[in-house]
């Protein structure tokens, strides 16, 4: 990792340290996490080492993500998310675990979802979209436990730091297909070890 990468990576690890001691109730931390992940995703060395990122598979396989960071203590981890133009995740939510996702590089659409039915059917759900936004370089997204939602890059290859409660890849988590109304699970993304420079 170059010098300054590492500085402000090792700012940030530090300041959500500080807050995972301080701040017992879950929402309010990581409503505290969003302006520390947007200062590291802000640092334009960062950006710079992050041209040379490997591309994530997405998809109808399971997805991918590099996972940068996992902290011995509080479990959180930094994970890197890089998708190649006009790649879109599958319609999903991460069940239990807290995220925030910042756009580093690059533009894409984030779209939410709320599910209409009241679950009864284990292989069913029932969504509607009730938002999709634009966001661009700078933008960080807070995505609570079971809020469904989807991500679709644009015309440029998307860089993503994503900031989560634990590692994903070891629980299951839900998947919707809206066209059929079909319900499954699935592990989170694939984890990827890799050294920043």
């Amino acid at each position: 990792m170059t010098s300054s990468a590492q500085s402000a990576v090792q700012r940030f690890i530090t300041s959500a340290r500080e807050l995972f001691a301080q701040e017992k109730d879950p929402a309010e931390r990581w409503k505290k996490m969003t302006p520390l992940l947007e200062t590291l995703i802000g640092d334009r060395s960062i950006k710079e080492q992050s041209k040379d990122w490997p591309a994530c598979r997405q998809g109808d396989e399971r997805a991918q993500n590099l996972l940068f960071y996992e902290d011995p203590e509080y479990k959180f981890v930094i994970n890197g998310l890089i998708k190649s133009p006009k790649s879109r995740t599958q319609i999903h939510d991460h069940a239990h675990n807290w995220t925030l996702y910042g756009v580093l590089d690059g533009h894409e659409s984030i779209e939410r979802y709320e599910r209409v039915d009241d679950g009864a059917k284990s292989d069913y759900a029932d969504i509607r979209q009730t938002e999709k936004v634009n966001v661009g370089p700078g933008k960080v997204d807070l995505v609570g436990p079971f809020q469904i939602h989807a991500e679709e890059s644009g015309e440029e290859r998307t860089v993503a730091i994503i900031v989560r409660a634990e590692k994903a890849g070891s629980f299951l988590q839900g998947r919707y297909d809206p066209a059929t109304k079909k319900y499954w699970q699935g592990y989170g993304p694939e984890q990827i070890p890799y050294e920043l420079k």
